[in-house]
């Protein structure tokens, strides 16, 4: 039997029960490969487009529904990465499946991709998109993930948002770059008016993947940045209050 490379997913790890990545239980695949660099990553080995290994999508399913009877309700498959939506081609027949056997979809992207592959893939099998929300400026955004032209993540959430489907937003809060009132008033005042989000995930800036960075031999440039205090937390969760009905901090 031939496998076809549209049938197989370059996957870095899998959490099989994973609790962060969407609604209830989740099972998590993280795929290899990532075209931007962000300073916070926290997987760093996610970000080559090399290495990984090579999954069928009947294998990964066989895994699935293994683990579905755990997901309950409201749990499901979320697949993030590195950038899943590099491989949304082989990912439309893995959805494909998951939605014949009922099971809820979601994806964590940076929003960078939207070509007829990941149209296809968003609009008829994804149920939930985990939109990262990097900056509110170009030159902000240039910064921290290495790559130019912020607006792609905002045409990203303009095409979900045009869809009706659900839309989580996620922003991690580095005290000195992107906790600033401004930035998060510019992130209320854009997204406000929205209807397809759900809810806004402040995402507390850590430390934990430093050493992830060293073993790539990697400089880790926010070395001297430090954690987001309680008060600081609490503070940008007020001021975003108005724009969305439910905010969370991770």
């Amino acid at each position: 039997m031939t496998i076809l490379p549209d049938t197989i997913l370059n996957v870095h790890s899998i959490e099989s029960f994973g609790t962060h990545d969407g609604p209830g239980i989740r099972f998590v695949i993280f795929l290899q490969g990532c075209k931007l660099k962000c300073l916070y990553c926290h997987n760093p080995d996610t970000i080559a487009m090399e290495g990984g290994e090579p999954h069928t999508i009947k294998a990964l399913f066989d895994m699935v529904m293994k683990a579905k009877p755990y997901f309950g309700k409201y749990g499901g498959v979320t697949v993030s990465g590195g950038e899943p939506l590099l491989q949304a081609k082989a990912l439309i027949p893995f959805f494909k499946l998951l939605k014949a056997e009922g099971i809820h979809t979601a994806i964590d992207t940076n929003g960078r991709i939207l070509n007829h592959f990941v149209r296809e893939l968003l609009d008829d099998y994804t149920d939930l998109v985990l939109l990262d929300i990097k900056h509110m400026t170009e030159e902000g955004y240039q910064y921290l993930t290495g790559m130019k032209n912020h607006q792609t993540t905002f045409n990203f959430a303009q095409h979900r948002e045009k869809t009706g489907k659900a839309m989580w937003l996620r922003y991690v809060l580095v005290p000195g770059l992107t906790n600033k009132p401004e930035l998060l008033q510019a992130l209320g005042t854009y997204f406000k008016d929205f209807t397809t989000i759900e809810k806004l995930e402040i995402l507390p800036y850590h430390k934990l993947g430093v050493h992830k960075w060293e073993s790539l031999g990697w400089e880790y440039q926010l070395k001297d940045a430090r954690e987001n205090t309680a008060t600081e937390l609490l503070e940008a969760k007020a001021l975003l209050q108005p724009s969305f009905e439910n905010i969370s901090i991770n």
